[in-house]
């Protein structure tokens, strides 16, 4: 190849390639708007709460901040609100592992708090963070599911609790509650927590009388 030819597929090319990463651009700036909620005043309120506790010390949202705690970007799906206000005002009372410690956060700020985290939560993220790829429980790997483990998993009873080392740690361990509750506390307790367990930050369990059952009836199973 001649000098004069190798110039001008450098030249052609690099206008080829830099035309190629306009459009790219001009489109990424179109549809960026569209991939975020309108943010509202009660939003721009609850990112001004995340800033004054300076939750980013601790939490990542989107990939950014302090990696001692977890990532907050998608919190709302995960977690039931009436959890998450009462853990944010008194982490302990809640979960008295927790090592968030208590800050002194009001009602108010916690509503407006997670106004932001559910604004966040909504945000299109192409799947990110990814979510954590759900091991079967210990002794049923290849088994058919129960009627009361759908319903469990379902409902997104994992994201709190813990069974046989697998689940979340928010609420309490399950792995032997069918030696210490009956079927009628069970149910009950399903359906308002609150007359069960004073200030429990469990929400009720929306479902049908069947699944509730169902539900009950896999929980007395685990001794």
């Amino acid at each position: 190849m001649s000098n004069k030819a190798a110039r001008n597929l450098f030249i052609f090319g690099s206008l080829f390639f830099f035309v190629i990463f306009l459009g790219m651009t001009y489109d990424t700036l179109g549809n960026l708007d569209k991939r975020a909620p309108e943010i509202t005043d009660e939003v721009d309120a609850g990112k001004h709460v995340w800033h004054k506790y300076d939750c980013i010390g601790c939490h990542t949202i989107f990939g950014n901040g302090s990696y001692f705690a977890p990532e907050l970007a998608k919190i709302t799906e995960k977690k039931p609100k009436g959890y998450l206000k009462k853990f944010l005002m008194d982490p302990k009372a809640v979960n008295p592992a927790a090592a968030m410690p208590k800050f002194g956060i009001t009602a108010d700020e916690a509503d407006k708090l997670l106004a932001f985290l559910d604004w966040s939560s909504k945000v299109d993220t192409n799947g990110w963070p990814p979510k954590p790829i759900l091991a079967v429980a210990a002794g049923v790997a290849g088994q058919e599911l129960s009627a009361g483990e759908k319903v469990y998993r379902a409902h997104g009873c994992s994201d709190c609790h813990i069974i046989s080392g697998i689940g979340g740690t928010s609420g309490p361990d399950l792995t032997h509650v069918g030696a210490k509750r009956d079927r009628a506390w069970l149910i009950g307790h399903f359906k308002d927590p609150d007359d069960y367990v004073k200030d429990s930050a469990m929400p009720k369990v929306e479902a049908p009388e069947a699944d509730i059952e169902k539900l009950a009836d896999y929980m007395l199973t685990l001794k």
